[in-house]
């Protein structure tokens, strides 16, 4: 029963996921945002439902671990698997905006939360912290939007106001769905096999979750709008980490060792400086194996952990 729940929690996440993207993007059309704004802002953030809603339940429901390893473990899948795999299909081109704003900050969020978490807890004035942060990246970003407004270009398809509204806010049920399926399953199997917490969240509610990202990236790659795969996959990494992560923790505080938190803000970390563009903004298909395998190392090191 617990494994049925964490598959239709997966099920909602990707269809409420990419139903909540078409929406949100529809609208952002009406507003002549770029893409790349769109992409680090209302497409990321819809992606991140997923982990947003689980984090809220499991905050909660008392059991916010869950929430830091989804969010974190997320992160990893978000550049070292998705963004590694869209990799292996060809070279990408990242905006001058992208690297100057969004690689720059999403650097930050793995670095932040290591230097908060020395003393094995984020506390609620830690998250407050996070959240700070995350709001200065945003006025950013918006005041950025302001300035470059234009005809944004539709990534996954055209749609009028009101369909768009409509399948927005149906994919927004979805996600809510998913958030609950996903913790009730994976908080079930945690119990059930004496595992982690975190351990659960950082693998299969992680990869669980990060379905949304996989789908718009992979297509975003494949119709050769790069700009928005790696805004979403940043912009996602940037709300999952500072927004998420903060706002969890201020509702509850958040304990676990360093230790158990390492890989993920290590190899987090490592995955963002090797996707780090070139000043010529291509990024190579060499270094989608190279985040494969920083994937691989941290699979590895969460199951290493688990088995001690």
């Amino acid at each position: 029963m617990n494994v049925l729940s964490l598959l239709l929690g997966v099920m909602c996440a990707a269809g409420g996921g990419e139903l909540f993207v078409r929406g949100t993007v529809g609208l952002a059309k009406t507003l002549r945002i770029s893409p790349g704004v769109v992409a680090a802002t209302v497409a990321a953030f819809a992606t991140s439902s997923p982990e947003l809603t689980v984090s809220i339940t499991a905050a909660l429901h008392g059991t916010p671990r869950i929430a830091l390893g989804d969010a974190l473990g997320s992160n990893v899948v978000n550049v070292a698997l998705i963004l590694g795999s869209a990799l292996l299909i060809g070279v990408l081109h990242a905006p001058r905006a992208t690297i100057k704003r969004d690689f720059p900050t999403a650097l930050v969020v793995p670095v932040a939360t290591a230097v908060l978490f020395i003393d094995g807890e984020l506390s609620q004035m830690d998250g407050l912290l996070l959240l700070a942060i995350f709001v200065v990246w945003l006025v950013t970003v918006i005041r950025e939007a302001r300035r470059e407004r234009s005809a944004i270009e539709e990534v996954l398809g055209a749609y009028p106001p009101g369909r768009a509204l409509v399948e927005g806010t149906i994919g927004l049920g979805l996600l809510i769905a998913a958030g609950r399926l996903i913790v009730a399953g994976a908080s079930g199997i945690a119990s059930a096999y004496s595992v982690s917490d975190f351990v659960i969240g950082a693998t299969v509610v992680a990869v669980g979750t990060s379905v949304p990202e996989l789908a718009t990236t992979i297509i975003s790659r494949l119709r050769g709008h790069d700009e928005v795969g790696l805004g979403t996959i940043l912009g996602s990494n940037i709300f999952n980490g500072l927004f998420i992560v903060g706002l969890a923790s201020s509702i509850t505080p958040i304990r676990a060792s360093f230790a158990e938190v390492a890989p993920a803000l290590i190899l987090g970390l490592a995955a963002i400086a090797l996707s780090y563009p070139p000043r010529s903004g291509i990024i190579d298909r060499h270094r989608g194996l190279m985040l494969l395998a920083v994937y691989a190392v941290y699979f590895t090191a969460v199951l290493q952990g688990l088995s001690e």
